[in-house]
């Protein structure tokens, strides 16, 4: 046995998704990060281990223009080249891959911190046991990142937490119940299976549960040829003790799985004849235990409501997603859920401990309510969070203040620099000359319109199409067919806040007479003319005579909707569940809509990073195409950051819950350079061939130039150049 003290600028316990952001944000900041976890691999829930996937603020594609950006941005991407198969193992290797690449990151793997050692209310270090390598290792920092799901640093520490749920009178929260208790949500153990090609027979383990005497067949779905997360609902533990009950938990979950396939392999009622399990996991997947408690705690309001904290650091948009108790043995549905009309903001007050003052949190332990909670947990989320913990804390001790004393704009503005998920706040760094730059562009798209149809989509449902407005929509244009002689309505509505994708607020109803016959560009004039510019929602009422007429491909800045049923356990009004995009996220009603401003050069330098009441790009007219940047006088120009289009109304989830027809998001630019001009004439700086990336760096040295351009040569499958954002630093 070996006995050995480190010292990092920061720890990070727990190596989920939230702590690998956590480690990667603070060591691109310059911070040394000793990131530590109990596990041999690193991505927790959504390891190999355990196989959960990994979603987010999208809500399975109901939130749109919502995919985490930044490091779970990147991992995304990634994955989406390397994995498209959802291979879990390949998933590990992803995230272990974008560890390594930091060199200011020491990984522990099999490293179990179990002991916590504090000075007048501050934590000195931790202490863990390296499994497999009888290292005992104590870790010492000014600052510590708790990002273990459990919440044990921060326990062991002292800082006030809750396990549980709050009683309704506590924040108001109907959701919650009556009285406080200590009920959580469940731990759930998955499987996965495959077809052998020949005859498998099943005999099951003396532990394997009767799955008939139970209410799980009356009440759950079962089916041979589903794995993973579709057995989301095979989940015990709510009314026990998540953590010290995880042994008995584990083998009531095991005994339930077996069960499970003992009835599809044995009870006739399955063609499951050549199919057999591949693998069955070990470690239960925790969904919650203590949460901390910060200067604000994160509630129902503030999800449903989107309260628009001033020190937003992070957003989410999963719903509140509460299950019951009893979990697998619920006679009630597996799963409560209620949306916000889009996506919520997570105040950075929620990431810090109010009472030990070196200690931040990240994932699902971070301060919330338990009802709140229900949302925040998702991965995609927790590791949004974690990255913008990972930033407060590089920034803290850089500045050697305590989380508390960190000015949470420094933090917005660090975040947004590193392409944090941050919605509705501008990038103001005066650091960015960009912003004082003029930019021209050879193209622009100008017009809003698709006019090619390839196929006829029945009106049986109503239909939504968000268009972005700048300045003013006077007149929308819709490709029909009509059956007989009819009536199409229309209703003109305001999202209202501009991350919604919703009919909020009806501004208008137009009416409009119709003819029998197909092919006709039918006119509709809502007249909107906003003080600035934002989405509008046309939403177009069913009618069984009419079938609107669908392109092949994608507008950019257009979103096609169709309405669908609530759920009988669904709280109405729930404007967000109601629309989908039903195969058309890809594609778009044919429509006229006339000049648009949405894309203009200067978009690539307004500070929106994200779309916000519109789009917030410049999208060129064709290819090649040029944007460029023009100063008064030269400037030094040190670093050029570029953000690309990835189009984050794609919904991308790893471990095989669906796959995109592409490798590489289409709308992302593929072949391009940066030039400068010195002394009127253009030299190139840097080039970039096959890129998949949204966020490039480029270092150029010292360069003095009066004018930089981008030239875009080709994009990964669109028509167009989408730029997002050019930075440019000395």
């Amino acid at each position: 046995m070996r006995s050995e003290t480190l010292s990092h600028d920061v720890t990070v316990v727990g190596g989920g998704l939230a702590g690998v952001s956590a480690a990667v944000a603070a060591a691109r900041l310059g911070r040394t990060v000793a990131l530590v976890t109990n596990r041999p691999v690193l991505g927790g829930n959504s390891s190999s281990e355990v196989r959960v996937w990994v979603v987010g603020a999208t809500g399975h594609g109901r939130n749109h223009h919502a995919r985490e950006g930044g490091i779970m941005g990147e991992l995304f991407l990634e994955n989406q080249y390397r994995n498209p198969h959802g291979n879990p193992y390949f998933w590990d290797t992803t995230v272990l891959d974008l560890v390594r690449q930091e060199p200011n990151i020491a990984l522990f793997l099999n490293t179990d911190v179990r002991e916590v050692t504090c000075e007048e209310g501050r934590i000195r270090s931790v202490t863990g046991w390296m499994m497999g390598s009888e290292r005992l290792i104590t870790f010492a920092s000014p600052m510590f990142l708790d990002c273990t799901g459990d919440g044990l640093v921060g326990h062991l520490a002292g800082a006030s937490h809750r396990i549980g749920r709050e009683g309704r009178a506590e924040y108001g929260e109907p959701w919650a119940p009556e009285e406080p208790d200590d009920i959580t949500l469940g731990s759930t153990l998955l499987f996965y299976t495959k077809d052998a090609g020949e005859p498998v027979r099943y005999v099951p383990p003396s532990f394997a549960k009767d799955i008939t005497t139970t209410s799980i067949p009356e009440r759950r779905i079962i089916r041979a040829g589903d794995n993973g997360c579709a057995y989301w609902w095979i989940e015990f533990g709510g009314e026990l003790d998540t953590v010290h009950d995880n042994d008995r938990i584990r083998d009531e979950l095991w005994s339930v799985i077996y069960g499970i396939w003992d009835h599809i392999k044995n009870s006739g009622r399955f063609d499951a004849e050549t199919m057999t399990l591949e693998w069955v996991g070990a470690l239960p997947g925790k969904r919650e235990y203590r949460r901390f408690l910060g200067d604000h705690v994160l509630t129902q309001h503030d999800v449903l409501g989107q309260t628009p904290f001033d020190d937003r650091v992070a957003f989410g948009g999963w719903s509140i997603d509460l299950h019951p108790p009893q979990g697998m043995y619920a006679k009630e549905d597996g799963a409560r859920q209620r949306y916000a009309d889009g996506i919520y903001h997570i105040p950075y007050r929620c990431l810090y401990s109010r009472d030990v003052p070196n200690l931040l949190m990240a994932g699902r332990n971070i301060s919330a309510s338990h009802v709140a909670f229900g949302s925040t947990r998702v991965m995609a989320t927790c590791a949004t969070i974690g990255q913008a913990a990972g930033t407060a804390a590089a920034l803290c001790v850089a500045a050697g203040v305590a989380p508390r004393e960190l000015d949470a704009r420094d933090l917005r503005t660090a975040l947004l620099r590193e392409d944090g998920s941050i919605i509705g706040v501008p990038y103001e760094d005066p650091a960015d000359l960009a912003r004082t730059a003029a930019a021209t562009a050879s193209s622009t798209l100008s017009l809003l319109e698709v006019e090619t149809p390839a196929e006829a989509w029945p009106l049986a449902a109503d239909a939504g199409l968000v268009l972005p407005v700048d300045p003013a929509l006077d007149a929308v244009e819709l490709l029909l067919d009509a059956a007989a002689a009819t009536e199409l309505v229309v209703d003109l509505y305001d999202p209202v806040l501009g991350q919604n994708y919703v009919p909020r607020r009806l501004i208008s109803t137009h009416r409009v007479a119709v003819e029998p016959g197909k092919n006709q560009w039918i006119r509709v004039e809502p007249s909107f003319r906003p003080d600035q510019a934002q989405n509008a929602f046309l939403l177009v009422r069913a009618n069984s005579d009419v079938c609107l007429h669908v392109a092949d491909r994608p507008t950019p800045g257009v979103l096609c909707f169709t309405r669908v049923p609530l759920r009988p356990q669904d709280e109405a009004p729930q404007l967000l569940r109601e629309w989908t995009d039903a195969g058309l996220l890809r594609r778009t009603f044919c429509f006229r809509a006339g000049p648009t401003r949405a894309f203009t050069p200067s978009r690539a330098l307004d500070g929106f990073q994200r779309p916000h009441a519109g789009p917030h790009m410049w999208v060129s007219g064709e290819l090649p195409a040029t944007l460029e940047l023009t100063w008064p006088a030269p400037v030094p120009i040190g670093r050029v950051d570029l953000l690309a289009d990835d189009d984050v109304n794609e919904d991308l989830i790893n471990l095989h819950h669906h796959r995109t027809p592409f490798e590489v998001m289409p709308t992302l630019i593929r072949d391009y350079r940066l030039e400068a001009r010195q002394d009127g004439r253009w030299r190139t700086v840097a080039e970039v061939r096959g890129n998949r990336r949204r966020r490039n760096v480029h270092d150029l040295g010292a360069v003095t130039a009066d004018a930089l351009r981008v030239v875009v040569d080709s994009a990964n499958g669109t028509p167009y150049a989408h730029v997002v954002a050019v930075r440019v630093y000395e």
